[in-house]
């Protein structure tokens, strides 16, 4: 909702502060959250570049209800609910997601990615659509960084909110090696591109 004498695209810049806001907890059951990586070798000549779903994970969107002020987003990712989504070979499944786990992820080490807003910036589209920056605090691999922008577009329909954006990351800003698999065929290089499209749900009083 636009403030009164604003113009359609004023844009709302919104720190976390207390207040009395209304919340939306996170569907993943509802909700898409892929992974592309990036290869170079044999295999990505064949267009092999993996593209990974993410399934489990759970946060939440909160603000004050009519001005869209004061919000925070909040997300918690399982890193063991990784999945090739690509069609390979049994083998070679395997292998991509032993190295996923193991030496990428870490998973018995880091079993949580963890990202929390320090800032959200909106732009109103059309009445009940919007535009928004969120910058935050992403912690993965044990290491956390500041600063990460997500650029990202959603709707509120009555007591739900769709979110669809994306954003990317380097591996070695997070410590991360960089691996290779299929006897060196298959070689990810450092950037990965996160897609969403999540919906959440209001939280009843």
């Amino acid at each position: 909702m636009v403030a009164a004498g604003k113009p359609a695209n004023y844009s709302y810049v919104m720190h976390n502060h207390e207040t009395a806001s209304v919340r939306y907890k996170l569907e993943a059951g509802q909700s898409r959250f892929t992974v592309q990586a990036f290869a170079s070798g044999l295999l990505a000549s064949f267009g092999h570049n993996p593209l990974i779903s993410i399934r489990d994970f759970n946060g939440e969107v909160q603000f004050a209800p009519g001005t869209l002020s004061d919000a925070a987003m909040r997300l918690e990712i399982k890193t063991a609910s990784f999945a090739l989504l690509d069609e390979v070979k049994e083998k070679d499944r395997r292998e991509i997601e032993q190295a996923m786990f193991n030496d990428v992820l870490e998973i018995t080490r880091y079993p949580e990615i963890i990202f929390q807003s320090t800032q959200i910036t909106v732009t109103r589209i059309v009445e009940g659509r919007y535009k928004a920056r969120v910058i935050g605090d992403l912690t993965l691999h044990g290491i956390r960084q500041s600063g990460l922008w997500i650029a990202a577009q959603f709707a509120l329909d009555g007591d739900t909110l769709r979110a669809q954006g994306d954003f990317a990351l380097k591996q070695t800003d997070y410590k991360i090696k960089l691996v290779s698999v299929a006897g060196g065929a298959l070689k990810i290089k450092d950037e990965l591109k996160f897609t969403f499209d999540l919906l959440a749900r209001k939280e009843q009083a």
